[in-house]
């Protein structure tokens, strides 16, 4: 399976299984983390939920290969698989702890924004990179990101696309705490432990509250991201990107405006 799924007192844990591929996330997984989610927000007897990936790394991001197969017409609709598991993450009225040590790309560090406990191992690095691939933020990355880090640092993490240390991310805000790669799975499962001992309604209050000023924002900003992403995905600088990608070279953005 390359998605674990596993409930234990309380908790369920979705752990990234696919090492071989470095977690890459296809749009099976996707689907399997969003109904996962979807039937865990229902479900009284979870009351909480892990976010994990593997010692060595959380996600590399987008599986490329599945990602562009299903690319088209209409692609970027919120049929997607990665539609319905970003949907449902943000959606989820339970508190959600995100467990990463290893590279987080994309989607991989997008993700993130839209959980509540987000601690990371001290080996962990961080990455953005659509702009590299010709593309835009998502799933209002370039909104959490600003709001938490400042413009400034937003500007250089989402424009440059650079990879970023588990410091530097804890200064931005995008993680809580960072620990020893050998301590962070007990340390999360630990926070989303007491979290289960708490009372339920009072949790889910609380996350509503801090979500509820923010709420209409975060659905306009990734309706806008959208619209743009789905515009560049059939572009001639995604092409350039993932062509070049696939054969093994650096991208030549000169010829485009």
């Amino acid at each position: 399976m390359d998605i674990l799924t596993t409930t234990a007192d309380g908790i369920l844990t979705l752990e990234f299984n696919r090492p071989e591929r470095k977690n890459a996330i296809t749009g099976a997984m996707y689907t399997t983390m969003a109904d996962a989610l979807r039937a865990a927000d229902t479900d009284p007897a979870i009351r909480a939920i892990l976010i994990t990936g593997k010692p060595e790394i959380f996600t590399a991001g987008n599986d490329l290969e599945d990602f562009l197969h299903n690319v088209g017409e209409g692609a970027m609709t919120e049929s997607r698989p990665v539609f319905q598991f970003m949907r449902a993450l943000e959606g989820c009225s339970k508190p959600v702890v995100a467990a990463v040590a290893g590279a987080a790309v994309g989607i991989g560090t997008t993700l993130l924004m839209h959980c509540d406990l987000v601690y990371c191992a001290d080996n962990a690095r961080f990455s953005m990179p659509f702009s590299q691939l010709g593309l835009c933020p998502e799933f209002a990355s370039s909104l959490l990101v600003a709001q938490s880090a400042g413009y400034t640092r937003a500007a250089e993490k989402l424009m440059l696309g650079e990879a970023f240390g588990a410091q530097e991310a804890f200064e931005m805000g995008i993680v809580a705490r960072v620990l020893p790669a050998a301590e962070l799975l007990a340390f999360a499962q630990g926070q989303a432990a007491k979290l289960v001992k708490l009372p339920a309604a009072s949790i889910r209050t609380t996350k509503a509250l801090m979500k509820r000023s923010r709420a209409a924002l975060v659905k306009d900003t990734i309706a806008a991201e959208n619209e743009r992403f789905s515009a560049m995905l059939t572009g001639a600088e995604a092409r350039e990107a993932f062509t070049a990608f696939f054969e093994k070279r650096k991208p030549d953005f000169s010829k485009f405006d």
